[in-house]
């Protein structure tokens, strides 16, 4: 359904996004920010999902900084490397950057919002509070987000986590819940990674609830 396109940072980082078109004019465009495992089939697929509602949808390949055109899997080996790259070897400072070019390059189709997973749902945070240009953004499942409750989000921000999440215990939701009582933050009886079809913690029906909560979440701020 969608192509692969090459944009350039500020910094002069050339990296590729993967990008998924509607069938007709696009409602604006949502970036998809990917999870430790790059830019890889489920991606793609939750890309092309967003495209199907109406809206182009932008993948950018953070971590091709570090390891251009790499796609993981989700578990052993493939875990540990992803883990290793995104809290060792990419540099979050340069990750923002290709953010910030995303959306800059987003925005020629109207209004930008902004969805991540996993490590995307702690760059969706970041986004929120550093990338200019956003309309919106909505954070699933972000690990390290209570660790960095001194910034403060410029945008409507909504959240989606997991009760039975031992990667984000209660305790750090409950203190994100209390630093941001302006954002809108839901939990699901649900694990870690629930969004994800490709993945043993995957939770159709919390999926699906989290997903109509974006999808009017957008719908509220980008029209």
């Amino acid at each position: 359904m969608g192509q692969v396109t090459t944009l350039t940072s500020s910094d002069g980082h050339s990296f590729e996004v993967y990008e998924a078109a509607p069938d007709g004019n696009p409602m604006g465009t949502i970036v998809v920010v990917q999870e430790i495992f790059g830019v890889n089939a489920h991606i793609r697929e939750v890309a092309d999902g967003y495209a199907r509602s109406g809206y182009r949808a932008m993948a950018p390949a953070l971590f091709d900084r570090v390891e251009p055109k790499i796609e993981l899997g989700y578990a052993g080996a493939d875990m540990m490397q992803g883990i290793e790259i995104a809290r060792g070897k990419l540099d979050v400072s340069d990750a923002l950057l290709d953010i910030q070019a995303t959306v800059q390059s987003a925005s020629e189709s109207g209004a930008v919002g902004l969805v991540g997973y996993c490590f995307g749902g702690l760059m969706a945070f970041l986004s929120a509070c550093q990338v200019s240009g956003l309309a919106c953004a909505v954070s699933y499942y972000g690990g390290g987000i209570a660790a960095q409750l001194e910034q403060s989000p410029n945008i409507p921000l909504q959240f989606h986590f997991a009760e039975l999440d031992a990667h984000i215990p209660m305790s750090d939701v409950d203190l994100i819940r209390s630093a941001y009582p302006d954002c809108g933050l839901f939990t699901y009886d649900a694990d870690h990674g629930f969004n994800c079809d490709h993945r043993a913690s995957f939770d159709q029906s919390a999926a699906d609830l989290a997903r109509q909560r974006a999808l009017d979440f957008f719908a509220e701020h980008m029209g």
